[in-house]
């Protein structure tokens, strides 16, 4: 079974990919909480070509907590694939916003957590089970 760091992790993460993508795809959030240029089409392009690997991440994440529930050893398997994902993205904006030298903490932060947390549970997933 996963550990509550990696489960927490895993449920946050790939519920708030859905949420995220869900209401940009309704266009609810409110102005002061985009991102700088967001109106720009290839800002928009820039955000849309995250969709991929967030929905992915998140599809793979919540069917490894699904195998978790019911027993299955491969679960890790794919909680590993999925923060591997998960760290991409977040590594991917950071980098995107530090060549912008925008460096606004509303979007700084929550990719700084999408880029961390899979680094400090990877180690816990890579091991075998059994494995000590």
């Amino acid at each position: 079974m996963p550990t509550k760091v990696i489960r927490w992790n895993l449920l946050v993460t790939d519920v708030g990919f859905l949420l995220y993508w869900s209401a940009a795809a309704l266009g609810v959030f409110p102005t002061e909480w985009l991102y700088k240029d967001y109106d720009s089409p290839i800002i928009i392009s820039w955000n849309w070509s995250f969709a991929p690997i967030d929905l992915a991440a998140s599809v793979i994440g919540l069917y490894s907590l699904a195998l978790a529930k019911s027993g299955k050893a491969h679960w890790r398997a794919y909680a590993l694939v999925s923060a591997s994902l998960t760290f991409c993205a977040g590594l991917m904006a950071i980098s995107f916003w530090t060549l912008q030298r925008d460096f606004n903490p509303s979007w700084w932060l929550p990719n700084l957590y999408l880029a961390i947390w899979p680094l400090v549970v990877a180690p816990k997933l890579a091991r075998m089970p059994g494995e000590a």
